[in-house]
C-alpha cells in the first residue's frame, strides 16, 4: 500500500487540467480532491484536513484571491501555491498578500509543481515536529513553534511567512545575508516578485523589534540584509 505524501485541495476551473494535475500528482502518491470553483474549495476547506492547497486564480463565483485570503482566516499555516495564466506584477503580488507562498505559471511541468509543493511541504513538517525553536533577540523573545513574539508582557502573533524570514535571520546572526540567498532558504527560489513580496515582510518585521534598540534589522543596499543583535 502507497504512503500518502501529503493531502491537496486543487481548485481548478478548467477540469481538462484539474484532471491531468490531480491524476498526475496522485501517481506520486498524493491525495488529491479536486473543486471546480472557489465556493467548492472553501466549503471542503471548512470540513476537511489538507497539507496543502493548489488555487487557480480566475475561477467562478470566488476567485483565487477571495479563497487565499479566507483560507487565512482560518489557518495561518497550510501552504497556499497560485496555478496562474497571469505574469503581470500586480497580480502576483496582490497574491502574496492575499496569503499565498508561492505561484506557478501555466504551462508547467508536474515536476515542478511537485518540486514547488515540496519545499513547503518539507517546511510545515519541521514546525510541527517536537522540536522546539525559540531564539533570544536582546530583550526580546521569538519562538517559531508558537509563531510569537514576546518582549515583556507585550505578545506579538507571527504570520508563518513572517516566522519563517525571521527564523532564516535569526540563525545567521550579525552577518550579511544576500538577498538571493534568503530568497531560496525561505521560499525556495530567487525570483523577482518573490523579492518584492520579501522586502514588505521585512518592514513588517522592523515594527517588532522597536521594544529594543540593540537590535535592528538593516538593508545593505544592493546587496541584502543583517540583523544586528547585541553580542
Amino acid at each position: 500500500m502507497q504512503l500518502i505524501k501529503a493531502n491537496v485541495l486543487l481548485a481548478e476551473d478548467d477540469l481538462s487540467l484539474g484532471y491531468v494535475i490531480k491524476d498526475s500528482l496522485e501517481q506520486e502518491g498524493y491525495q488529491v480532491l479536486l473543486c471546480a470553483n472557489g465556493d467548492q474549495a472553501l466549503e471542503h476547506f471548512q470540513k476537511e484536513e489538507f497539507d496543502i492547497c493548489l488555487l487557480d486564480i480566475m475561477m467562478p463565483v470566488k476567485d483565487g484571491f477571495t479563497v487565499a485570503r479566507k483560507i487565512r482566516q482560518k489557518n495561518d499555516v497550510v501552504p497556499i501555491l497560485f496555478i496562474t495564466a497571469k505574469s503581470m506584477e500586480e497580480d502576483k503580488l496582490k497574491g502574496f498578500s492575499s496569503g499565498a507562498d508561492d505561484y506557478i505559471t501555466k504551462p508547467f511541468s508536474i515536476k515542478e509543481l511537485m518540486m514547488r509543493m515540496d519545499v513547503f511541504l518539507r517546511r510545515t513538517k519541521k514546525l510541527f515536529s517536537e522540536d522546539i525553536h525559540e531564539f533570544n533577540l536582546g530583550k526580546i523573545r521569538f519562538s517559531y513553534t508558537d509563531l510569537k513574539m514576546y518582549a515583556g508582557e507585550e505578545i506579538s502573533n507571527l504570520t508563518q511567512k513572517e516566522a519563517d524570514l525571521l527564523k532564516f535571520l535569526c540563525e545567521h546572526p550579525n552577518r550579511i545575508l544576500k538577498r538571493d540567498e534568503v530568497l531560496l532558504n525561505v521560499w525556495g527560489k530567487d525570483d523577482y516578485f518573490l523579492g518584492r513580496s520579501m522586502d514588505v515582510f521585512i518592514t513588517k518585521l522592523r515594527k517588532h523589534f522597536k521594544s529594543d534598540a540593540d537590535v535592528n534589522l538593516e538593508t545593505i543596499h544592493g546587496v541584502g540584509f543583517r540583523l544586528n543583535l547585541p553580542e
